[in-house]
């Protein structure tokens, strides 16, 4: 006779829903009792089986992850890692790429995850109230990873004070007349740290007495042919800047490449400072904000997994900290600190 989960609830000793968590791999079982379970599970060779699982429960096992784009790293690795966490535990993804105003327009209208997904990843948009408004009426639990809203669980960083961070270290190394290279702050997609990381720059400046000029201030659309023609740009202004903060490491590597193209020195002539901390960052000896982007991802997919594991009657009540701020670090390189690591 084939073995069911009421057969290894009862060899384990617990409920059946205990069994179907542990079985999951979600992340509020604790381990003596994930071992019992899958120690009974092994002697009563137990296979579970999705399907049924699925009509059981009236889940669909699948998350729903919405980002503005896929093709920038900083999604990319956001997507790799829900992804593992997700299969680890036994959930599908499904991925909504918004791509432009239209599709992001059109998503909200039409809602096409509802019915379809138990629960829901919204990564890096500032979203508007009617947003929240349909977020709230699929009446599933809901993730926030970069920003934060009341009622909602969240992970983000402080861009803002990661920001001036950056720029607090070219000041301290004496640079008063420093640009930025950032993202479109008007743009359709409300993503959200061009508008933080800005904000960060100018409170760094405004510190120490320095007004932030406008044509400091230049456009890179977060990749690196964005950022060597914001370079080139700079670098024709008859007082060009003598250090550099970009808002992405794409946008840093397409300066430092545009530097060296006009027969100019890292960091002697224009320092530069990038934000994530990539892996070429450190073949290229760049100095940049290190943030926890997996760690982030990750934070939030277990938490959102911890939450559809809840009874229903339970998913209005947040855990105790619904939203949380990872730290960041500034990594010193070569491209602000000659000799730097």
């Amino acid at each position: 006779m084939v073995a069911s989960i009421e057969d290894v609830a009862k060899r384990a000793g617990v409920s059946i829903a205990t069994v179907s968590r542990a079985l999951r791999g979600l992340p509020d079982v604790a381990p003596a009792t994930r071992d019992r379970v899958l120690a009974a599970a092994t002697e009563l060779d137990y296979v579970a089986s999705p399907f049924a699982a699925r009509l059981a429960s009236g889940r669909t096992t699948t998350v729903g992850l919405v980002v503005p784009w896929v093709n920038r790293w900083f999604f990319a690795e956001v997507i790799d890692t829900v992804e593992q966490a997700l299969r680890l535990a036994g959930f599908d993804l499904l991925l909504y790429n918004l791509g432009d105003k239209a599709g992001r327009t059109r998503f909200f209208e039409v809602m096409p995850m509802r019915k379809r997904v138990d629960g829901v990843l919204i990564v890096s948009l500032v979203l508007e109230d009617a947003e929240f408004s349909a977020l709230t009426d699929l009446d599933l639990p809901v993730g926030l990873l970069g920003l934060e809203r009341d009622g909602f669980l969240s992970v983000s960083i402080d861009d803002v004070g990661s920001a001036r961070t950056a720029v607090d270290h070219l000041v301290e190394l004496g640079h008063r007349r420093i640009a930025l290279i950032g993202g479109d702050t008007d743009d359709p997609m409300a993503f959200t740290p061009p508008m933080h990381r800005r904000d960060g720059y100018r409170d760094a400046l405004r510190a120490v007495g320095v007004e932030s000029d406008p044509e400091l201030e230049v456009l890179g659309y977060f990749t690196v042919d964005g950022g060597r023609a914001a370079m080139r740009h700079l670098l024709a202004l008859p007082d060009r800047p003598s250090a550099v903060f970009a808002e992405s490491d794409e946008m840093a590597y397409g300066a430092l490449r545009e530097i060296h193209r006009h027969g100019l020195r890292v960091p002697e002539d224009v320092a530069v400072v990038g934000f994530d901390d990539q892996p070429l960052s450190d073949l290229l000896g760049l100095t940049t904000v290190r943030q926890p982007v997996a760690d982030e991802a990750l934070d939030i997919t277990n938490r959102l997994l911890a939450l559809i594991a809840d009874d229903a009657e339970n998913i209005e009540h947040l855990p105790r900290d619904p939203a949380v701020v990872l730290p960041t670090e500034l990594v010193v390189r070569g491209s602000t600190v000659a000799g730097g690591a």
